[in-house]
């Protein structure tokens, strides 16, 4: 058996559903009254006609519970239709039920408020002229119900007043519930669209990043390579000299880091690699990074700690991943190169990357722009490893967080959404 499609979920689909919804309380509790008034207080009314209007509207509701399966989009004119089809019936209902003296009458205020609170200033003034110009004709033009001005119950209340009341709490709940709804999917609206304009802008700057990225990275393999021949033949001239030697030897494999990674960056480009990223144990991804970290930073000392959880941490990795996490490690070492604490750990949904340092910690105020704009934990930094970073773990599902260690430096915290293998 085939299923209905799903409601719309624009803004326009989602109030004319709470409006439907509005409108199904509202007339099933017109329908109440109406019984209640005809049977218990003999209400002199057309009773068929009061019924007719309110199957009309019940029929009305049916439709436009019909209409919001189908994928078409709601337009405000559309919207504003269905407001004053509720207007019309209103209308027609306090015509046959005592016009202007009817208790209920000010319940008009309810689809003028909706529609203050949804609509275009023009199309809201549409409803409210036709709720004033219905409300003005009715209190010339309407068939009489004498019980409204002098039946009393048995406790002595009017029951014009009793009326009175029970449309202000019917009235005061439908506003205060659906109309606050309404507004909030507005409201949800609007900072998700504010938050695409941020990520455009981000990603303009990533873009513009990447650009530089890629052309620096051509200019720097020829004095990279040039770097490379000349520690060669100094390799050669300090044989007789061991440490000499030995430092040589550290400055020829960070070059070659640097070729290799710039290679890297070059391959990169072609998107459909970036499309497809790899998925691995991210206790051997981790383990990998940081050994390729060590490298870079020989002056180093670091604990790495992984837990000993069941299962494998399955993770999406690719090389921005790979770089975004030594940029993290490369921060933590400029704080403090000695005891730079990496731990692993992990649940069914996520992994968790801890980093620590035990440097001087971070401001609370760069620790709330993270991923905002370039801003550096180092005095001498440009902000862009940072920046970059929280661009690309975010891209891969997760969020990177600063906090200030209880017991000193700072904790970087690295979350990853699990992937299938």
């Amino acid at each position: 058996m085939p299923t209905a499609p799903p409601l719309p979920l624009s803004t326009p689909s989602r109030n004319l559903v709470r409006l439907t919804l509005v409108r199904g309380i509202t007339w099933t509790g017109f329908l109440i009254a109406t019984i209640v008034g005809v049977e218990l207080l003999h209400f002199e009314i057309e009773v068929a006609a009061v019924i007719g209007v309110i199957v009309c509207m019940g029929l009305v509701n049916l439709f436009t519970w019909w209409r919001l399966g189908r994928q078409w989009a709601v337009s405000h004119t559309e919207y504003v239709l269905h407001l004053l089809a509720d207007t019309i019936g209103l209308t027609l209902l306090f015509y046959l039920t005592g016009g202007s003296s009817n208790p209920f009458i000010n319940y008009y205020l309810v689809p003028v408020t909706i529609a203050a609170a949804t609509l275009p200033w023009r199309y809201a003034w549409i409803i409210a002229s036709a709720a004033m110009g219905s409300y003005t004709l009715l209190m010339w033009v309407y068939h009489p119900v004498p019980q409204f001005a002098h039946y009393y119950d048995a406790v002595g209340v009017n029951l014009h007043i009793l009326g009175m009341w029970i449309n202000f709490g019917l009235s005061a709940g439908l506003v205060t519930f659906f109309i606050y709804k309404m507004a909030h999917a507005l409201r949800s609206r609007e900072q998700a669209l504010s938050q695409t304009r941020e990520a455009a802008l981000r990603n303009e700057q990533i873009v513009a990043v990447a650009t530089q990225a890629a052309g620096t990275a051509h200019e720097l393999g020829t004095p990279l390579s040039t770097m490379a021949v000349l520690l060669s033949e100094m390799r050669e001239s300090a044989k007789d000299d061991p440490e000499l030697t030995e430092d040589i030897e550290l400055l020829r494999r960070q070059v070659d880091v640097c070729k290799s990674r710039l290679r890297h960056l070059v391959e990169s480009t072609d998107r459909r690699r970036m499309a497809e990223p790899e998925v691995c144990d991210a206790r051997e991804w981790l383990k990998g990074v940081v050994q390729r970290w060590l490298v870079l930073r020989p002056d180093v000392s670091h604990r790495l700690e992984i837990a000993e959880q069941r299962g494998t941490p399955w993770l999406k990795v690719d090389t921005t991943l790979d770089q975004a996490i030594t940029n993290l490690l490369n921060n933590a070492a400029d704080a403090n190169p000695d005891d730079v604490s990496i731990r692993l750990d992990w649940n069914d949904e996520e992994a968790i990357i801890d980093i620590r340092d035990h440097g001087p910690g971070v401001s609370l105020e760069i620790a709330d722009q993270l991923g905002e704009t370039f801003v550096s934990t180092k005095s001498k930094g440009l902000g862009i490893g940072l920046f970059l970073t929280h661009a690309t773990i975010n891209r891969f599902g997760g969020g990177v967080s600063l906090y200030n260690h209880p017991d000193g430096g700072t904790l970087t915290e690295v979350i990853l959404p699990h992937s299938e293998p």
